[in-house]
């Protein structure tokens, strides 16, 4: 049990913290992707 509990508390808590990461990430992935695009449209409507 006790084994258990020190791979939940040496594995665990790095995935958690890599999953917390990863998901900020791609909203803010996603809002880059639309500031790409809103700067692409913009760009042609000029020329």
């Amino acid at each position: 049990m006790e084994e258990l509990a020190g791979l939940i508390a040496n594995v665990g808590f790095p995935i958690v913290i890599s999953v917390y990461l990863l998901v900020r990430i791609e909203n803010q992935l996603k809002n880059l992707d639309q500031s790409i695009q809103d700067l692409t449209h913009t760009i042609h409507g000029i020329e």
